[in-house]
C-alpha cells in the first residue's frame, strides 16, 4: 500500500484539476514497475494497493517498493505545471501478516502509517507490534481530546534574556500536559499526532489565549511568544483567533510574539505571508523560529515581516565545539543573522562561555537553562513581580460561543 507525499498540499495550491491529472500520471508509472500478472487498486485518495504473487516476498517486496520509489520521484510534467512528489510505501505479506483481505489491508496500512512515520520517501513491512502502537495512539489521541476540554494543559515559561542589561525582556510559552494516570507527557509525543489529527488547531487556540490571559497580569513591558504550527495558518482562523485572544485579555498586540519556523513557512508560503502581514500591520512581533535548520534565502528573509530571528540551539552548541570549522560555521550564522538589523535571540544557552560569545557577536537575547528552565506561571509570577494569574485553564471556562466552537473543533 502507498500514498504520495504532500499531495494535499499539492490539491490545496495548484488545484483539484491538477490533483486529478497526478492521480492519472501516478497510475501510469506504477504500471511500468510491476510484472503484468500484478494488480494495482486505487483505495481513495492518493493512496493506491498493489497486489502481486511473489516466490521470495521479503526480498522481491522491498526492491519492487525500491522501483516504485525511484519511479515517483521523478517530476510530472501536468501542463502548466512540473509536480515533485514522492511515495512512503507499507508492506503485507500473507499468509504471514494475514489469511484475509480485510487483515492484509490493516496490516499494510499499519506499515504504511509507519512509513510515514519515519519521514517521507520510505518503506516499512508489517511487524506486529505496530498493531500494538496504533492502539496507543487512538488512546492517545482519545485522551488528548479530553485534556482539551478539561483542563490537564497548562502553559509553562521560559525567560527571554536581554544580553545588554541582563534583565528578563519576555517569555515564551511552552505546552505541558498533565495526565492523570500517566502524569507528565512529552510534547514530542503528543504534539506530532495532533499535528497530525489537527487537533493542534484549537490546542493552538488555547495555548493563544491562555498565554495572553496569563501575560496580562505580568508588567506590561514583557511579551510574551507563542509558538504557531502549520496547521493553524491552514486553518485560515489564525488572524481572528489572534485578535479574539488579544481582545479578551486586553493586552497590547506590541507585546504578542508570534513563533513560526523557516519549514512552517516554506509548506505554504502564501497562506503564511498573507496572515502574517495582517498580524504584523496590527503590532503583533513576528519571531522566526529555528534559524539556520531550513532552506531561506536572503529574498525570502526580506519578504516575510519578521521583527526577530531565533539562531537554532544547534548552533549555539557548536560555539563552544573542539572543531574549528563547527565554531566558524555557528559564528558565521550568529553573525549573519545579526547583520540582519533585527533582534535575535539565541536558543540552547547553557553555559557562560556561550553567552560570552553570543555577546562578543552582538547578539540581543539569550534563552536556556543557563539563566532558566521552563517555570509554571505561579513562578514566573514570582520572578517577574506579577499580580497572580487567574487565567482560564479549561475550555470548560469559557463563555458559552467559544466552548462551542473549540469542542466541535476537538471532536
Amino acid at each position: 500500500m502507498l500514498d504520495l507525499d504532500r499531495f494535499k498540499e499539492i490539491n490545496d495550491t495548484l488545484g483539484h484539476p491538477t490533483g486529478d491529472a497526478l492521480l492519472q500520471a501516478v497510475a501510469a508509472r506504477l504500471c511500468t514497475c510491476i510484472r503484468d500478472t500484478a494488480l494495482i487498486a486505487r483505495l481513495g485518495g492518493d493512496e493506491f494497493a498493489v497486489i502481486e504473487h511473489m516466490s521470495k516476498p521479503v526480498a522481491e517486496a522491498a526492491a519492487l517498493a525500491e522501483r516504485i520509489k525511484r519511479a515517483l520521484s521523478e517530476p510530472f510534467d501536468l501542463g502548466d505545471h512540473q509536480v515533485i512528489t514522492g511515495t512512503s510505501i507499507g508492506i503485507a505479506v500473507a499468509p504471514t501478516d494475514g489469511i484475509n483481505s480485510d487483515q492484509i489491508l490493516k496490516a499494510a496500512d499499519l506499515a504504511l502509517y509507519r512509513a510515514k512515520s519515519s519521514g517521507r520517501g520510505t518503506f516499512h513491512f508489517f511487524e506486529p507490534e505496530l498493531d500494538q502502537r496504533m492502539h496507543a495512539r487512538r488512546n492517545l489521541e482519545r485522551d488528548m481530546r479530553h485534556a482539551l476540554v478539561s483542563g490537564e494543559f497548562e502553559l509553562h515559561y521560559q525567560p527571554f534574556v536581554d544580553l545588554k542589561s541582563g534583565d528578563i525582556s519576555g517569555l515564551e510559552a511552552l505546552l505541558r500536559w498533565h495526565h492523570p494516570q500517566r502524569g507528565l507527557v512529552s510534547p514530542a509525543e503528543f504534539i506530532p499526532l495532533a499535528e497530525e489529527t489537527g487537533l493542534i488547531v484549537p490546542i493552538g487556540e488555547w495555548v493563544l489565549r491562555t498565554a495572553c490571559a496569563e501575560a496580562a497580569k505580568w508588567p506590561a513591558d514583557l511579551k510574551v511568544a507563542v509558538n504557531l504550527s502549520p496547521a493553524q495558518f491552514r486553518s485560515k482562523e489564525l488572524v481572528p483567533v489572534v485578535f479574539g485572544a488579544l481582545a479578551a485579555s486586553g493586552i497590547a498586540s506590541q507585546r504578542l510574539e508570534l513563533e513560526v519556523t523557516e519549514t512552517a513557512i516554506m509548506h505554504d508560503s502564501e497562506a503564511v505571508f498573507a496572515a502574517l502581514g495582517q498580524l504584523h500591520k496590527l503590532g503583533v512581533r513576528i519571531a522566526l523560529d529555528d534559524f539556520g535548520t531550513g532552506y531561506s534565502s536572503l529574498s525570502f528573509l526580506q519578504k516575510f515581516p519578521f521583527d526577530k530571528i531565533k539562531i537554532d540551539r544547534s548552533f549555539v552548541n557548536e560555539l563552544l565545539s573542539a572543531k574549528e570549522e563547527s565554531r566558524l560555521i555557528a559564528r558565521a550564522v550568529v553573525r549573519f543573522a545579526v547583520s540582519l538589523g533585527k533582534t535575535t535571540t539565541a536558543e540552547g544557552v547553557e553555559t557562560k562561555e556561550q553567552l560570552d560569545i553570543l555577546r562578543e557577536e552582538a547578539c540581543t537575547e539569550m534563552q536556556g537553562y543557563y539563566f532558566s528552565r521552563p517555570k509554571c506561571s505561579a513562578e514566573i509570577a514570582q520572578m517577574v513581580g506579577a499580580e497572580a494569574v487567574s487565567a482560564p485553564v479549561a475550555t470548560r471556562d469559557w463563555p458559552a460561543e467559544d466552548r462551542r466552537k473549540i469542542q466541535s473543533a476537538a471532536g
